[in-house]
């Protein structure tokens, strides 16, 4: 997304929602580093106490949910954090101002103290979700859980059982229920204007240097090691489409492959990694030297030193030495680089969901079909047609590649947390575990080729 001036950012808001200004803050930002849009929290928000939390995984992630703290410390308050890598512990305690004795290694050394916060916030890797968010349950935390739940479904279930039993909230990070796009979308869909909704078509394109850089070289790049990427990339997308629908999903079949970053497609001349004299290595649109060392792009994986003159110096290492570097095609990795998913849901509604990695940009891609009209949306605009009329309505928003949902969801699982109301909530384990449920039948549909019921 090009960058854009506070003053075109609030003109475009302005005339998009109705004057509602969305404030931009040095604190809000992605896991790029990118500015996100802000809705107006200080009138919305009203906690009775300011929320304590313990951040368990200071990457990415918890430094996006983490910052919010930065911006409104009268609503949240970090007072510990659990990061095994030392320099992210340390980057992470002053900026938080965490007290030594609040600053631990692993998730486990949190849980050897008695309860000293009101909520855990989880950013670990997928693989390691359970453990801390079930150990928290059970010591009286409320959780913010990053997606996925877990990469099983039994553990899955378990967390959701947990979280019945002990009445504690536990808010999934399915941040695009909160982007205003998706719920606008959803307005409309539930306002009965489009007539009896029939079908949806939605994509996720990836785009395809985001697909090698964590699916192919990345954390996610092997599903037995960490979650197949119908979970880890897409279970917001399953989860949107059941969202906007609010129906319960019947069947689903998927299929899939991948077809492209695998050893029989490696050029000739190629090397093991980009920076062992590569003979193609200038003509690779995934060269990692061209994307992380000549463009400095996608760079927030390194935790780069604070001298810049020294950071070309450090990359160049991580490149010789880490996945990042490693030719793309010989890698260890297992994910599907496109997975199309066809689900039917009650009431006689198809969907197909389908996530592409071979594309020059990003940014989901909608269309819902009605008997009365129709909806097409790219996630920064959607026109509604209405079919007796001709009329057609546009609605357009300036934001980010969570749709602005991120801090949003903060902001309510605040709320709730301080009400102790999950009500409060639109993406509490209860209303979130479907499409969990439905991206594992999808994923055995996708390797027995066959169709699938879902059953929660």
């Amino acid at each position: 997304m090009p960058s854009l001036s506070r003053r075109d950012v609030l003109k475009a808001l302005g005339i998009s929602l109705g004057g509602s200004m969305l404030p931009l803050s040095s604190w809000a930002t992605n896991e790029l580093g990118e500015k996100i849009i802000l809705p107006d929290f200080i009138n919305d928000v009203k906690v009775d106490k300011t929320i304590t939390a313990i951040v368990c995984g200071a990457g990415n992630r918890g430094n996006v949910y983490g910052n919010y703290a930065l911006q409104y410390p009268d609503q949240l308050d970090i007072v510990g954090v659990a990061e095994p890598i030392p320099v992210r512990n340390e980057r992470y305690s002053k900026k938080h101002n965490i007290k030594d004795e609040n600053r631990f290694v692993t998730w486990e050394d949190v849980f050897k103290r008695p309860k000293f916060a009101d909520a855990i916030i989880i950013s670990t890797p997928d693989n390691l979700h359970y453990g801390p968010c079930m150990k928290a349950l059970e010591m009286g935390y409320h959780v913010l859980l990053e997606k996925p739940i877990s990469p099983s479904e039994k553990e899955c279930r378990d967390i959701l059982a947990l979280a019945k039993k002990t009445g504690k909230i536990v808010a999934v990070c399915h941040v695009l229920r909160y982007a205003p796009y998706f719920v606008e979308m959803r307005k409309i869909i539930q306002s009965g204007v489009l007539g009896k909704v029939v079908s949806i078509q939605h994509m996720e394109p990836i785009f395809h240097v985001h697909m090698s850089h964590s699916y192919v070289r990345g954390n996610w790049h092997n599903s037995k090691q960490t979650t197949p990427i119908i979970l880890a990339k897409s279970c917001h997308d399953l989860d949107i489409i059941k969202w906007m629908l609010d129906k319960k999903s019947k069947t689903i079949h998927a299929q899939g492959s991948l077809s492209w970053f695998k050893q029989s497609n490696a050029p000739e001349g190629s090397t093991a990694r980009c920076t062992d004299g590569c003979k193609v290595e200038g003509s690779c649109p995934y060269s990692a030297l061209k994307i992380y060392y000549r463009e400095r792009g996608w760079n927030y994986v390194f935790d780069l030193p604070e001298d810049k003159d020294k950071q070309a110096e450090y990359v160049l290492e991580q490149l010789k030495t880490t996945n990042y570097g490693r030719c793309v095609y010989k890698m260890d990795n297992d994910q599907p680089d496109h997975y199309t998913t066809n689900i039917l849901f009650e009431d006689e509604v198809t969907a197909s969901f389908s996530m592409e990695a071979f594309t020059s940009y990003d940014g989901r891609r909608t269309r819902v079909m009605g008997s009365l009209g129709d909806v097409t949306g790219d996630m920064t605009s959607f026109t509604h047609t209405d079919f007796l009329t001709g009329k057609k309505t546009e609605w357009k928003t300036v934001t980010d590649g969570h749709g602005g949902g991120d801090w949003r969801l903060v902001a309510d699982w605040l709320m709730a947390v301080s009400k102790n109301d999950p009500s409060l909530l639109t993406s509490t384990i209860d209303a979130s575990i479907e499409s969990h449920l439905m991206g594992f039948a999808a994923e055995e549909s996708r390797k027995e080729n066959k169709v699938m019921k879902i059953t929660v």
